[in-house]
């Protein structure tokens, strides 16, 4: 990293999925560092690159940059390249600056940066699963919260406050067994364990994961199981014009609580979860109605101490901006937190 890159300088924020890509820029000097009015949404689809869309940004915008922040669904390679996930784009953060005439890019995990949002969180970003109040990032010396987002995906990551100073913990716990505990889990673990193989916490806890669950339901009851997509089912719980869809998405909120309560055990995050994704917003009162917290505090002889750790849903929908934003705050060398 070169010498003058621990400065404030406007910085490119860049969230890129399988779908669609967002730009933002951040001012790092300021309290608020991403600036709401410099948020834009593409198709990936529609575009050949994403050198080629951050241009169409840029000029779009009017805006000038000198640094970029690029948060990417996929794994980074020794920093430097990405392959996102679901996405014809390849990535190298070299040829990315050269191409965009930046000083320099710095390639993150997309989940390295909703974990890095949980720092600039505030008022109505945030709404309460449970009776306990929000915590406060930096109150003590030492925090461990567990950030997990069901989506496309299931994302999973740890955010570390020491003395401080924020760092991210980059997981796949996504992709970590799911851990029955009820007849109903068994029975739901059987079925898509004969349709998979091995059933990780994500063939539930995602999108798709809403369709699994139907599905297996469906089984289980002898019912025939429609053609819905995840949409569907959530609609039709709304509604109440399926009583098989609102018993999934009931389903999807207890073993959700389930997995979110096995991180904090895993993480030693007792200071808190903060639950993020496409689908909180939308199945939040179903999160809100008690299944959650119930099987999140359901750990045994760790019930008690269960029973005091917090968890809240992530409602701003730009949580991956926000996050590269926080990121560009750290690498211009001011404080992240106290600001």
């Amino acid at each position: 990293m070169s010498a003058d890159a621990h400065a404030p300088v406007p910085t490119l924020l860049v969230d890129l999925g399988g779908t669609n890509v967002r730009f933002g820029v951040a001012d790092p000097s300021r309290a608020d560092p991403l600036l709401k009015d410099s948020i834009r949404r593409y198709r990936v689809a529609e575009h050949e690159s994403l050198v080629a869309t951050a241009k169409q940004y840029l000029a779009d915008t009017g805006l000038k940059v000198k640094r970029a922040i690029v948060a990417a669904a996929g794994r980074i390679e020794d920093g430097e390249t990405v392959k996102v996930t679901n996405n014809p784009w390849a990535i190298s953060a070299h040829q990315t600056a050269a191409a965009l005439d930046l000083d320099a890019v710095h390639l993150v995990n997309d989940f390295a940066a909703q974990s890095m949002a949980v720092t600039l969180l505030k008022g109505d970003d945030l709404v309460r699963v449970g009776e306990l109040p929000l915590p406060v990032i930096g109150e003590d010396e030492e925090q461990t919260f567990a950030i997990v987002g069901p989506g496309t995906g299931l994302g999973v990551g740890g955010l570390l406050v020491r003395q401080g100073h924020c760092s991210v913990l980059q997981t796949e716990g996504g992709h970590a067994g799911f851990a029955a505990h009820s007849p109903e889990d068994i029975a739901i673990l059987d079925y898509l364990n004969h349709k998979y193989g091995r059933v990780s916490n994500e063939r539930l806890i995602c999108g798709q994961g809403l369709v699994n669950l139907y599905d297996a339901i469906c089984h289980m009851v002898g019912a025939t199981a429609q053609p819905l997509k995840p949409e569907d089912i959530t609609a039709r719980a709304k509604d109440g014009s399926c009583p098989l869809c609102t018993r999934t998405v009931e389903t999807f909120a207890g073993i959700f609580g389930s997995v979110a309560g096995d991180l904090v055990l895993t993480l030693g995050a007792w200071n808190g979860v903060y639950l993020t994704g496409g689908l909180i917003p939308i199945l939040l009162p179903w999160l809100e109605r008690g299944r959650f917290r119930e099987r999140f505090e359901a750990k045994g002889r760790f019930r008690d101490i269960m029973q005091k750790v917090p968890t809240q849903a992530i409602m701003n929908p730009e949580p991956g901006l926000l996050g590269a934003a926080a990121l560009a705050v750290m690498e211009s060398g001011r404080p992240l937190l106290g600001r």
